[in-house]
């Protein structure tokens, strides 16, 4: 327990820069109070304390604005950045070395009995308002974008983005910072640039058709 606590705060300097100390991070980090009381609720949880583990959960959710169901499963060294409003389902299952910012939701998408959460492997990298929901696996080094809504498989050292989210970099280019969730491909956005330029190139043909016609009738004036 303590050498998991240990590595909880290890990760945290890893992978914050504004993190200045040990105590710190132990009184004021709300991300490392939601994964200590987690750990304690799943334990209650999987020796079947079910009422128990839910009272913890409620009120880790309740101090620190993160709710993690007590069925969930957490990994080595998660790091909840800024974590209001993160919500893990019963189902999850989250490996090792795991970043999740604000506002992410891992979730279903119906009634569903069994597995219903997604499985998040090794150094996944979720940015900030991102939506997973559903039972399927988001590859080990994927990255998902903000505020993506991803519905279906992502295969590893993937990057997603977009409302569904779709895979714009696989085993591609290697951005230099791990943590810098800003500067990914837009879709979208390069549509809407191949789109405004195909105008450009229209008006240009238009306004080369009006002199040629203006050309033409002069000559036969």
């Amino acid at each position: 327990m303590w050498k998991k606590m240990k590595q909880d705060i290890e990760a945290v300097f890893e992978r914050d820069p504004a993190a200045r100390s040990t105590l710190e991070v132990v009184l004021t980090y709300s991300g490392v109070h939601a994964i200590w009381a987690h750990r304690i609720a799943h334990s209650l949880y999987k020796r079947k304390f079910f009422f128990l583990a839910r009272i913890i959960s409620q009120i880790s959710r309740f101090l620190t604005g993160i709710e993690i169901h007590p069925g969930a499963k957490i990994g080595k060294r998660l790091f909840i950045d800024h974590g209001m409003g993160v919500v893990i389902g019963e189902t999850c299952e989250i490996g090792d070395n795991v970043t999740i910012f604000q506002g992410v939701t891992l979730g279903g998408t119906g009634k569903e009995k069994g597995k219903r959460h997604p499985t998040i492997e090794d150094h996944v990298i979720i940015a900030t308002g991102a939506k997973v929901l559903g039972s399927f696996t988001i590859g080990a080094h994927s990255k998902i974008g903000a505020g993506s809504v991803v519905l279906q498989e992502v295969p590893p050292h993937s990057t997603v983005v977009g409302i569904p989210g779709r895979v714009v970099k696989q085993n591609g280019h290697k951005v230099s910072d791990p943590l810098d969730h800003t500067n990914l491909p837009d879709p979208d956005s390069d549509l809407l640039k191949r789109m405004q330029e195909e105008l450009e190139k229209l008006r240009a043909e238009i306004e080369q058709l009006k002199e040629e016609k203006k050309q033409y009738a002069d000559k036969n004036i």
